[in-house]
């Protein structure tokens, strides 16, 4: 019986991370393109709990930050989650690994917005950058694709109610809590607030 550490995630050798190095988002369709067509001619699956541990590579995570409107989607993960480095910490982001069953990188993301988030609706999934934090334990060892994404007035709750608390909250309820998100979350904010909201 396999586990969660035991699961194959999709990963790429660090060294195909297109240069130069950065921290946090960065908006390059051509970094953007050059890393996708990484993930389709070197991407492999290796088990989780491997490369948790392995810099040398990058495990790929689609990364959504949802919006309805000027509105954010907004969650805290509950201390029931799996990874205690992230329990208590707000988040923009819905996400996770992709796995051989996905097909593809936007296919993973289809699942984990069908996993985490009851809705009657998938939306139209829009790439805008590359999300990288080599600062911190989690940030060295994952490389996020991040898409934006619009509810347009729909109802959207959170399905794992037992690992997650949130909706939709307006930008001043997000700036409140900016300095308890994890660290891609306040990156991701810090990058896309101004152009998404206020732009």
């Amino acid at each position: 019986m396999s586990t969660a550490a035991d699961e194959p995630v999709l990963v790429i050798p660090r060294e195909l991370v297109p240069p130069p190095a950065w921290q946090g988002l960065r908006r390059d369709d051509s970094a953007l393109a050059r890393l996708l067509a990484s993930v389709e001619s070197d991407g492999r699956f290796e088990p989780r709990a491997l490369m948790e541990a392995d810099p040398r590579f990058k495990q790929i995570i689609p990364y959504l930050v949802l919006l309805d409107g000027d509105r954010w989607f907004l969650m805290r993960r509950t201390r029931a989650g799996t990874d205690p480095r992230l329990h208590d910490r707000w988040s923009i982001g819905v996400g996770g690994h992709v796995g051989p069953e996905d097909g593809s990188v936007l296919g993973g993301l289809g699942r984990e917005w069908a996993e985490e988030l009851a809705a009657g609706f998938v939306p139209e999934f829009t790439p805008v950058g590359l999300l990288d934090d080599d600062a911190t334990d989690v940030g060295s060892v994952h490389l996020g694709i991040v898409y934006v994404a619009d509810a347009a007035g729909r109802p959207v709750s959170i399905r794992e109610r037992d690992k997650l608390e949130g909706g939709f909250a307006d930008v001043v309820e997000v700036e409140a809590v900016r300095e308890g998100m994890e660290s891609w979350s306040r990156l991701a904010f810090d990058a896309l607030v101004g152009s998404l909201v206020r732009g």
